[in-house]
């Protein structure tokens, strides 16, 4: 081996040993200087907004008079009320059972039909 090779393997070793001990301050600087926020940061508050925005909207509708289905007279009532109206009822139970039975079958018949508005671009 002469002396132009060897000196020429020292110089690659040496950068080689100078370019890792570099990127290895670099890593080290990044992870310790550079703050990256967690993934689930935002999307936490935000679940929790939305759980908080759907109980209150249930406990609204579980709470209030409204419809449910106004096209087939169908009304949702708060439960403290269904139970008392149904206990009410319930005392003929044949009149409740014929009452019950007409509701049900109104309740399942098809919607009506509402005719499409024509296209104004036809």
């Amino acid at each position: 081996m002469n002396q132009k090779t060897h000196t020429s393997a020292s110089g690659a070793a040496i950068a080689f040993i100078v370019g890792s001990v570099i990127f290895a301050v670099l890593v080290v600087a990044v992870k310790f200087l550079v703050n990256v926020p967690a993934i689930d940061a935002d999307s936490a508050a935000f679940r929790t907004k939305a759980l908080f925005e759907i109980r209150t909207n249930e406990m609204a509708s579980l709470n209030k008079v409204g419809w449910a289905d106004q096209p087939r007279s169908i009304v949702r009532l708060p439960i403290e009320t269904a139970i008392q109206l149904a206990a009410q009822e319930w005392q003929n139970p044949a009149a409740a059972r014929a009452d019950l039975i007409a509701r049900e079958e109104k309740a399942s018949a098809p919607a009506p039909v509402v005719a499409p508005k024509p296209n104004p671009f036809e």
